[in-house]
């Protein structure tokens, strides 16, 4: 490890250990897993009522929500837009075919999957909260098209956040698996409408304070489509700046990896969309597709980071040498 990235650590575990860690409490619903850090909600990983688990709400320390309320819930003066994109999900837009990302008659004309809910694994609470559950990917035809074994890991202090969600997805014993060349996924989060950068919204233009920026460099718009080992997503509100950082685990497929940073809200890891993330580099169609073979998995790791301040304030670069590091 060079000296720069070294004392990158130094810092992120010096910062961890002025901020102590508070406990985390698990509880299991019939629907959900409600969990709770220092006594407040944090999260709640929903695993009925939709065509895919996923969390909601995600709020900082101080309460202040980062993500999106629709499609769980109405809020005044935030747009309905692209109603499958719930607060914080994995899913992926081409999967043998099947769409498990848009839901009705939204994106591609392929037939729309669901991924269910097979059971809850294992709850622990403690300095870190785990959560591990079992899902399947089924056809609209009620076909199994493959499995998942996801977990969760959840942590804060008393200015951040951490969820670590790690999938491993298993091809069935008798077919390939392949994820196609989509930009339509797969580690995603929409924020609060607070967030947003300027925008269009059914043809006018809605305001917004937002930015957003990679590991890169890449800034706002421009960090469409670009690879990056993480990506920030951050803005004002109330006089004080909030963030959401992604981090990219090292040993994943593709690393570092494309990602799908919408001005609306939209932001989302994607190892497998090459060929619509690079359209410059003239790739043939299928170029970013992933083959796991029959009987066989992929695991896919990734950090949420929740944080105040913009990336520089809250140590983002450092946080992730930590990650990457293994802490």
């Amino acid at each position: 490890m060079n000296h720069f990235l070294l004392s990158l650590v130094c810092l992120a575990t010096s910062l961890a250990a002025s901020s102590a860690s508070a406990d985390v409490k698990l509880t299991r619903l019939d629907d959900r897993v409600r969990v709770e850090i220092g006594g407040q909600l944090f999260t709640e990983y929903i695993f009925k009522g939709a065509s895919r688990p996923y969390c909601y709400p995600v709020l900082i320390a101080d309460g202040t929500s980062l993500v999106r309320d629709f499609p769980q819930k109405q809020t005044p003066g935030e747009e309905t837009d692209h109603p499958h994109q719930r607060a914080l999900m994995f899913v992926h837009g081409s999967v043998n075919g099947i769409d498990f990302w848009n839901e009705g008659t939204a994106g591609p004309k392929l037939p729309k999957g669901r991924t269910e809910h097979d059971g809850l694994l294992e709850t622990i609470d403690g300095a870190t909260g785990v959560l591990r559950t079992r899902n399947r990917w089924v056809a609209p035809d009620g076909r199994l098209i493959a499995t998942d074994e996801t977990t969760l890991r959840f942590r804060g202090t008393a200015d951040a956040r951490q969820l670590d969600y790690e999938v491993t997805i298993h091809a069935l014993p008798d077919v390939p698996l392949v994820l196609g060349d989509s930009k339509e996924g797969a580690m995603a989060i929409r924020v609060a409408q607070w967030m947003t950068l300027p925008h269009k919204y059914k043809g006018q233009l809605t305001p917004g304070s937002g930015h957003i920026l990679t590991a890169a460099d890449h800034q706002d718009t421009d960090a469409w489509g670009k690879r990056a080992a993480w990506c920030d997503y951050y803005a004002p509100r109330n006089g004080k700046t909030y963030g959401v950082a992604i981090f990219d685990h090292p040993q994943n497929l593709r690393h570092p990896t494309w990602w799908m940073a919408r001005d609306y809200g939209l932001l989302a890891a994607n190892p497998f969309g090459q060929h619509e993330f690079e359209p410059e580099q003239k790739h043939p169609r299928g170029k970013g597709d992933h083959t796991i073979p029959a009987g066989g998995s992929l695991t896919l790791r990734y950090r949420f980071h929740f944080h105040e301040g913009d990336p520089a304030a809250a140590g983002i670069a450092g946080h992730f040498a930590a990650y990457a590091a293994g802490q």
